[in-house]
């Protein structure tokens, strides 16, 4: 298979993307270097804001959603708003606010289950910790991001002679005595939580005493990988949904002076129903628009009219074709690996696509010489969901959901192709750009 070099270097920079943010809160603070190296200027949402033609801005909510905006040279009345939504998080496991536990003479860490995780991935992998931690201060707190690049911690495998049946029944941990993870030996004279909040306190420069409060998830430190005989695929935790997040903010990054305002909004939450303050369920994306809105002079007529001109691509990732287990996938909806972004349907509204607006990406990939695929659930099998159904009825514009085809979704290890990677890029691009 041959992989064009700025395809190559694309999937590069989404594995270098994706290493650099194994937190949410690391993600929105990679997606802020790199829109500050670009131009674009930070907005504070307790400020008042003056927007201008051809501006660049970003606004950050919670530390681990942003949304990135260019204001269109036209009348957004008239063209409407070009909107791409994705979102942060991705399925794992959260340290618990006292995880410290020391059991027969080995400290662990307690964790809670975000989202659906395929659990078994975890063992035996390298792991460490990632996130940010509130920090004690004389005027109250303050908040760092913290990471270890080396492991920290293990989910070591019950060996196969005391699981006997492991290989038939498949590998189960039950969520609250099974899953914490390994952090050392205890020592004598040490509680547990000491030997917890040490390393982190020695990390970001503090008092153990001082750390407060924490958001810490468990990550893979094995870095980013292309594999097969030409190289063609990609593996790496946080595919779902990373990598349509590096997409879209690459594609605008690639725009220079748009006629319509373009805006890419990537939401912490949608694992675990996207019903927060920093999730798509939230008021940050209308709150947004409603700030472009007025800085522009729209009335409540025009603002009407922008919306009913907008339009919303919802970019999370999609179920590609499994050789291995053919009896999984709807006949004549199979989403091939590196065959271009699939176009996400389900009668019940899991996925926010009509006919209209699947028609209307049909015609964008044409436009960005892309090829496309379609993709419906097996009707006897539950059907993830997305932020376009929620986006879509809280603003009321036509949205279409679609992704890049991938292996192992909710694995601590996915996989998904090179090609449609670039081809995703080019789409979203030429949506901004339409």
């Amino acid at each position: 298979m041959n992989i064009p070099a700025d395809v190559r270097a694309q999937a590069q920079d989404l594995l270098d993307f994706i290493d650099a943010s194994p937190s949410p809160w690391h993600a929105v603070q990679t997606c802020e270097t790199r829109l500050m190296a670009a131009g674009f200027s930070r907005l504070d949402e307790g400020e008042r804001w003056t927007l201008a033609t051809g501006g660049r801005h970003f606004v950050v909510r919670g530390g681990s959603s942003i949304i990135a905006f260019i204001v269109g040279s036209q009348p957004a009345a008239t063209t409407g708003l070009r909107l791409i939504g994705a979102h942060t998080d991705s399925p794992g496991l959260r340290l618990k606010p006292k995880p410290a536990d020391d059991a027969g003479g080995m400290v662990r860490l307690g964790v809670e289950v975000y989202g659906g995780p395929i659990l078994a991935t975890f063992a035996d992998r390298d792991l460490s910790l990632a996130g940010r931690v509130n920090v004690r201060t004389p005027d109250g707190y303050t908040t760092h991001l913290v990471r270890f690049d080396e492991p920290l911690l293990r989910l070591p495998n019950l060996a196969i002679h005391m699981n006997r049946e492991v290989n038939e029944n498949g590998l189960k941990f039950n969520k609250q005595t099974e899953l914490p993870l390994l952090l050392g030996v205890s020592e004598d004279g040490t509680k547990a939580e000491a030997r917890f909040r040490q390393p982190i306190a020695d990390r970001i420069g503090v008092k153990a005493d001082d750390l407060l409060t924490w958001e810490l998830n468990a990550y893979d430190t094995q870095k980013g990988a292309f594999w097969g005989v030409d190289r063609e695929f990609v593996a790496n935790s946080q595919l779902d949904n990373l990598a349509s997040c590096h997409a879209a903010l690459s594609a605008l990054l690639a725009t220079s002076r748009p006629d319509a305002t373009c805006l890419c909004a990537f939401f912490d939450h949608e694992e675990v129903g996207s019903e927060s303050a920093t999730g798509a369920g939230g008021s940050f994306i209308g709150d947004v628009i409603s700030r472009l809105a007025a800085s522009a002079g729209l009335d409540g007529e025009d603002q009407r009219r922008m919306l009913a001109r907008s339009f919303f691509i919802s970019a999370d990732m999609a179920h590609g074709w499994h050789p291995n287990f053919p009896a999984a996938y709807e006949p004549c909806h199979h989403a091939l690996v590196n065959a271009g972004p699939v176009i996400k349907h389900n009668a019940n509204q899991r996925y926010s696509t009509s006919a209209e607006t699947a028609a209307r990406f049909m015609a964008i990939c044409a436009k960005a010489g892309v090829p496309c695929q379609q993709y419906a659930h097996r009707t006897d099998l539950g059907c993830g969901s997305t932020i376009g159904p929620i986006v879509a009825a809280r603003l009321g514009i036509p949205s279409v959901d679609v992704g890049s085809p991938m292996w192992a979704m909710h694995s601590i290890r996915e996989s998904a192709g090179v090609l449609d990677h670039g081809y995703m890029i080019a789409a979203l691009s030429a949506t901004l750009n339409g």
